[in-house]
């Protein structure tokens, strides 16, 4: 048998015979120290991954959309009156966004439904902190006229008008305010600019009760009447129209009112 072939290297000299066995080259420490390199950059690289991930985590749960998603959570239990459950999305809405002002003003409405004015008044204050806000002056000034803190109500009510001059919920609130302080002058005035910036049923009444209280009979009448305009599925207002029009000797009318009123009722 003949000698292994030997077969040129690139550079004209001899390989290893075909088939002779592989001479391992020992390691070197410097060989060593850059294995050692590689494996922490290796490690480092994977905790960066690691980090990079549980931010991206971290951003999805306390991202905006969700503090929106948990306040139109809030919004869908306030429409069929689930008011505790609401309140608890509000405020996973208020703890993921606490500048989110919207959930703070849901959050004090939800407090209203439940007979709840302090904790009210103080979701409308922070929405006032938050930004000049007419209406959140003004839902703060009801739930101050729910513990009859009437001066307030009415400085809220001045605020608010001076925010918007046009807010026509705020002059109803003053008007409220001035007649439950016995001002009932002061109480017809503002309930006639709110009329006369939105003439609804509950101004037409506010405004007629009002009459009612001064003694104007004649002057509820007509403004109950044309809050019967607006809705005439309402038996309270039956009811007061009743009283001024027996006060002024319409007996017969003021019958009617009240058969209106209890047919209504289910009398």
């Amino acid at each position: 048998m003949g000698d292994p072939e030997i077969k040129p290297t690139s550079h004209g000299e001899p390989s290893e015979p075909a088939g002779k066995p592989l001479v391992l080259i020992p390691l070197t420490a410097e060989d060593v120290e850059r294995e050692q390199r590689r494996r922490m950059l290796k490690w480092l690289a994977g905790g960066l991954v690691v980090i990079l991930a549980g931010g991206i985590v971290y951003k999805r749960v306390t991202d905006p959309q969700n503090a929106r998603e948990a306040f139109d959570a809030g919004m869908r239990l306030m429409k069929v009156t689930r008011y505790d459950q609401a309140i608890l999305n509000f405020n996973r809405a208020v703890d993921l966004q606490p500048k989110f002002a919207e959930a703070y003003r849901m959050r004090g409405r939800a407090y209203v439904a439940q007979s709840n004015p302090d904790q009210a008044i103080r979701d409308f204050t922070r929405v006032s902190e938050l930004q000049p806000d007419a209406l959140a002056l003004t839902e703060r000034g009801f739930a101050r006229l729910d513990k009859k803190d009437y001066a307030n109500a009415i400085t809220d009510a001045d605020r608010a008008i001076a925010l918007d001059p046009k807010l026509a919920r705020a002059y109803n609130l003053r008007g409220t305010a001035h007649r439950s302080a016995g001002d009932l002058p002061k109480a017809v005035d503002d309930f006639t600019k709110a009329l006369q910036l939105e003439p609804n049923l509950d101004n037409y009444f506010q405004r007629a009760s009002t009459y009612q209280r001064l003694g104007e009979h004649p002057l509820a009448i007509v403004d109950f009447t044309k809050a019967l305009e607006e809705d005439p599925q309402q038996p309270h207002i039956y009811f007061a129209r009743a009283e001024s029009r027996s006060a002024v000797g319409d007996n017969a009318g003021a019958k009617e009112d009240i058969a209106a009123g209890r047919k209504i009722d289910g009398w």
